[in-house]
């Protein structure tokens, strides 16, 4: 049975369970970007991203046999709430994988939505780490894996996405904006525009530090990275799927990589402007439309907003990631004078009326005449950082710029 046909009996099946999410007008983003720019809300889902649709639609189907052995998933968040919801919902017992650095808003939601019918098991630093421990488990025990994307069921229950798209949609979408973890949406959605809107351009979206679909493609043999950041939890894995890298490489016509500082900004700005709280994976679409700016002009854009998991504990590492990306923060490790009255003639002499010390760490040394200070600046205009290094200079302080030395300022500051 083709992809296509799974995705229509899916609907069918979560048409009780996942919510028809709404297809919204976005003004401000319209207006920003000279096109019509809609959002499909799939934060909106009762477990607020819309990895139900996947997992309901495969835990359903299973026999009453394989029901019973109970099921296992691995998951950074958003799969397991699925899971949880789903088996709570079916009266089935779960095992779930997280990794040791899940954010615990994520992990008491899956408590939350699981009841006593799930047990999490927290294992790994990443997802993959996390499925090898699953699938040991699962070999151990006759449990029933539940993957969270390369499952041609958990494909057909994403692309549901897409058929409610081209329902709700009064024009002809021109662009399509996917977010890409694994790629069981990208592959599923992509897979009902193919063959229902074939006018339509399919935009996956990866965060930069997890590029793996984009290489495996550009190698055209799916590839495992060695190193992801894993900062956008939602979207970060070493490896796709071995069937949705086989659909995505046939069904996508463009991959856009966006750094995970422009997600953080984009976050913020959703919230401040919109009151939309989304997870980082929740941002890449609409962060992606800036690198399309020139191309969207005019046209009809659906961005799907994939999740609000966000962790309220995580805002301040938000705020900093967009200050570093916008270029308003900037950190310096200064040899400063050890005197009276240095800290007072650094703030008059260098820094501007609109200029903030945000960070200050410094460490007296004895009978020297200098000592180490890391300072954190942040500046209302970027291009204030070419005054500020003016003034350094102008001034002999003997300093390193830390934003451009990716080692120290990591050993230092984070």
């Amino acid at each position: 049975m083709e992809l296509l046909e799974k995705i229509y009996e899916a609907r069918e099946r979560i048409k009780n369970i996942a919510i028809h999410t709404p297809l919204m007008k976005n003004e401000n983003l319209s207006e920003e970007f000279s096109a019509q720019v809609f959002l499909k809300r799939e934060d909106l889902q009762p477990v607020r991203s819309y990895k139900l649709r996947g997992a309901y639609n495969k835990i359903v189907s299973l026999t009453l046999n394989e029901k019973l052995k109970g099921v296992v998933c691995a998951s950074a968040g958003n799969h397991a709430q699925g899971v949880a919801y789903a088996c709570n919902k079916l009266n089935i017992s779960a095992t779930i994988f997280m990794p040791v650095t899940t954010p615990l808003q994520k992990t008491k939601q899956v408590k939350l939505f699981g009841k006593d019918k799930i047990t999490i098991v927290l294992k790994g630093d990443t997802f993959d780490e996390s499925f090898e421990e699953a699938s040991r488990y699962c070999d151990k025990n006759g449990a029933i894996f539940i993957h969270p994307f390369d499952d041609k069921k958990v494909m057909a229950g994403q692309g549901t996405i897409g058929l409610e798209l081209l329902d709700d949609s009064k024009r002809t979408i021109d662009y399509l904006f996917l977010p890409i973890g694994g790629g069981g949406l990208a592959a599923g959605v992509s897979t009902v525009f193919e063959k229902l809107s074939p006018q339509t351009k399919i935009i996956g979206v990866e965060p930069a530090g997890a590029p793996s679909m984009k290489n495996s493609i550009e190698n055209k043999v799916n590839t495992t990275l060695e190193e992801i950041d894993k900062f956008v939890d939602g979207a970060s894995v070493k490896r796709v799927g071995d069937r949705t890298f086989e659909i995505c490489k046939n069904t996508l016509d463009d991959i856009i990589l966006v750094p995970e500082g422009k997600i953080c900004s984009t976050i913020l700005k959703l919230y401040n402007e919109e009151a939309i709280i989304v997870e980082p994976a929740g941002a890449l679409t609409i962060s992606a439309l800036d690198f399309y700016k020139d191309k969207i002009k005019g046209k009809n854009v659906v961005c799907v907003v994939s999740g609000s998991n966000n962790d309220i504990t995580r805002t301040e590492e938000i705020k900093e990631r967009s200050l570093l990306y916008e270029g308003l923060k900037h950190y310096f490790l200064l040899q400063f004078p050890q005197r009276p009255g240095a800290l007072r003639e650094f703030m008059n002499h260098i820094l501007g009326p609109n200029d903030d010390i945000a960070y200050f760490q410094y460490s007296k040394k004895n009978n020297k005449e200098t000592g180490p200070v890391v300072v954190g600046i942040e500046i209302q205009n970027k291009k204030d950082l070419l005054r500020i290094e003016e003034k350094l200079n102008s001034k002999k302080y003997t300093y390193q710029y830390l934003n451009a030395n990716k080692d120290l300022f990591t050993h230092l500051i984070i």
